[in-house]
Formats: structure tokens, C-alpha cells, sequence
């Protein structure tokens, strides 16, 4: 190509950028000054997008399945009210002609490898979860190259500990510890994000509710692609694969990690893990496995998507049986018939678990509450079965 057509081909792009950008400001003029999210008096809160071209805007509320439609207005702006909410923190979700959108602006996100949703806090009576006028804990991120599990982007798998108020790491009190596991598509620091974690034992333990105690929320997969690979990972045959190697993370890696970086007390009456959802399941199944190191054991709507729960946990009565074993379910999550088939299975097996089902579908709501509920019973003489 010579000079002149190298010439006359950046004069074509020179017009044709000026002509989008000149579109795109027309189009940003046209565009009404909206809230996108607005919370009112009485809880609700009313979303808007602008979409006139658009046939179909819906909205879903705290990966809730059932989409709500939104109404269309005269100047292109999709509308709709909720009915109250409770005082808490909401995902929701938008959709335009069927496709899936993040509100453009709303900054607030939950973070998530395949599911994405912005948020929006609506506030109220004090929860468990506000941030309120109370000692906190501090939050530490760490970062290691993980040898156990396959795939991770270089190498790196990252964990967060939350240690409580007070806590001294030059002093001589050991601390109980609880192994917090996230879901399928979360990342390491959900628990913080959409569970609120953190503020939950800050309040809890200025409450006296709770004992001072370390939590650990690690990075929970062992296969990255069972998370990359998106929905069709999601098989029995995978799920094991994955609980396999992060078994071993967590066993072999993180715990000596923590152990030897944090004043963690190491007997097993002081060790405790529970997760939600994947992680529920994943907390089951290493827990309930390594009976002399785990005294506590929960979960959370529990993925325990196995056909033969005696594939996973083949030997359930060779150590002592768990302080607390917690089993939790919403009765609307599609997982409740799984975590009912598990409990029976586990008694028939003369476990004792503490079957809790609650209002609730499988969504960040219910899992808060869990943890509200859960982490009061921990590290105590007598736990309620």
C-alpha cells in the first residue's frame, strides 16, 4: 500500500471515529438524568434503565429465577417497584431482550466468575451484618503458589483471614478457627463481599454472642476449569475431581499456612469448617472425613449432588463424631430434597446432625442468616444438637 492510500485510509477512519463518537454523545444527550436504584421510605426500591429500543427489560432480585418485568415509559425508561425489602443487602440482576446486563450505573457489584449481579443496600432496624459502633476485626489477604490445584491463572491461590478484635500476634491466647467456604462461580473474598462475614463476628462477639475466633475464607476450587468450564462442569464426576484437590489444598497447604503465620489453637476442638453451597458440600465431605482434625461441621444448602454418599465418605464411623454437625437448607432452594436424602442417610449411619431448614430460596439472605445462627454455637462446652 503507498503513501496516498495509507493516507486516504486514515482520513476514512478519522471520519468514521468522528461519526461514532459524535452518535454517542447525541445518544448521551438524549438520555434522561435517572437513579438508576432508589431506595424509599418504606424499603422498596425502585430501579430504572433506559432501553428505548428495547421489547423486554426484566429484573431478578437475589438470584431469584422468577424475572420481574419492568415497565416501559414514554421517554425509553424501563421502571419498576418492588414491594418493602428486608433491611439488607440485595443483588439484582438485569436483563434486556433476553440478555444479561450489569446496571451501567451502579458501581456496586458481587463479584463472581460466572454470575454477576450489582447491589444495593437498603437499610433499616440494626442487623447482624450493618456495620455498627463496635471493636472490629482486621482482614489479611495472602497469596501462594499452590502445587495441589490444576489450572489456576500462575499458579496463585489466595485466602483471607479475618482475625478478631483484640487479637494479638505477639501475645500468648490461641484462637479457635473457622474455615469459611464460598460457592460455585464466588471468589475468595465473597464471604466478605455478598456474606459479610467480617461485620457478622464483629457483632456477634461485641454481642457476647459469640467467642473471639479466627476465620479463614480461601479461594475454594481445586480444578479451575470446574468454575471456567461454566454450568456443565457441574457433574458428579467433577465435583469430586475438584473436592479432591482442594482437599488437599486446604489440608496439606493452607491450614500449616495459617497455623504457623497466626496464634490458631490446633486441637480439634478448636478447628471448625463450614461453607455454603459448593463449599457446604465440600465442608461435609473434609469434614466429616477428618474426624480428629474438624470438631465442627456445617453447611450451608449444601451441593451434596452425590448418587452414593458412601463414594465420598466411605468411612464415617472410624473417628468421633462432631461436636456440632449443622445441615441448613431454605425450603424453596432446589437443593432441599438432596440435603433431606443426606440427612436421613447420615442417621441411618447413627450420625446426630442438626437439620435446619428456614424460609428461603439459595441466595445470600439465607446464607447470612446461617452464619448469624451457626457461628454463635461454636467453641462452646455444650452445642445444641
Amino acid at each position: 500500500m503507498n503513501h496516498r492510500s495509507l493516507e486516504l485510509t486514515g482520513l476514512r477512519l478519522s471520519l468514521g471515529l468522528a461519526a461514532l463518537l459524535c452518535a454517542c454523545a447525541g445518544a448521551r444527550a438524549q438520555q434522561p438524568d435517572l437513579k438508576s436504584h432508589e431506595v424509599n421510605p418504606d424499603r422498596s426500591v425502585t430501579f430504572r434503565y433506559y432501553a428505548p429500543a428495547a421489547q423486554k427489560v426484566t429484573l431478578s432480585l437475589d438470584y431469584d429465577h422468577h424475572e420481574l418485568a419492568m415497565a416501559k415509559g414514554a421517554d425509553g425508561v424501563w421502571s419498576l417497584t418492588t414491594g418493602p425489602l428486608r433491611p439488607e443487602l440485595h443483588m439484582y440482576a438485569l436483563a434486556v431482550d433476553g440478555t444479561a446486563i450489569m446496571d451501567p450505573l451502579n458501581p456496586s457489584v458481587d463479584t463472581g466468575l460466572i454470575f454477576k449481579t450489582n447491589t444495593v443496600w437498603v437499610l433499616g432496624a440494626p442487623q447482624p451484618w450493618d456495620l455498627a459502633d463496635v471493636p472490629h476485626g482486621v482482614v489479611h489477604h495472602h497469596v501462594y503458589r499452590s502445587a495441589a490445584i490444576a489450572g489456576l491463572p500462575d499458579g496463585a491461590e489466595d485466602y483471607y483471614v479475618y482475625t478478631p478484635p483484640g487479637y494479638d500476634a505477639s501475645g500468648t491466647t490461641r484462637y479457635p478457627v473457622l474455615y469459611l467456604l464460598h460457592g460455585w462461580s464466588a471468589v475468595a473474598d465473597a464471604w466478605m463481599t455478598g456474606g459479610q462475614a467480617n461485620r457478622i463476628l464483629d457483632n456477634l462477639i461485641a454481642q457476647g454472642r459469640a467467642v473471639p475466633m479466627i476465620v479463614v475464607m480461601p479461594l475454594g476450587y481445586g480444578d479451575w476449569s470446574f468454575v471456567t468450564g461454566g454450568l456443565s462442569q457441574l457433574k458428579e464426576s467433577n465435583l469430586s475431581n475438584n473436592l479432591d484437590r482442594f482437599s488437599t489444598a486446604l489440608l496439606k497447604e493452607i491450614i500449616p499456612q495459617v497455623e504457623s503465620a497466626y496464634r490458631v489453637s490446633t486441637t480439634r476442638d478448636d478447628r471448625a469448617i463450614a461453607g455454603l453451597s459448593m463449599g457446604g458440600g465440600e465442608s461435609l465431605v473434609i469434614g466429616l472425613n477428618h474426624p480428629h482434625m474438624f470438631g465442627w461441621v456445617g453447611s450451608f444448602s449444601g451441593a451434596v449432588l452425590y448418587a452414593d454418599y458412601s463414594g465420598p465418605l466411605p468411612d464415617l464411623e472410624s473417628g468421633p463424631p462432631p461436636k456440632l454437625l449443622w445441615v441448613a437448607c431454605g425450603t424453596g432452594d432446589s437443593l432441599i430434597a438432596d440435603n433431606r436424602r443426606f440427612v436421613e442417610w447420615l442417621r441411618s449411619k447413627g450420625m446426630h446432625p442438626a437439620a435446619v431448614e428456614t424460609p428461603g430460596i439459595h441466595n445470600w439472605p439465607v446464607w447470612r442468616d446461617n452464619l448469624v445462627a451457626f457461628a454463635p454455637l461454636l467453641f462452646k462446652p455444650a452445642a445444641a444438637h
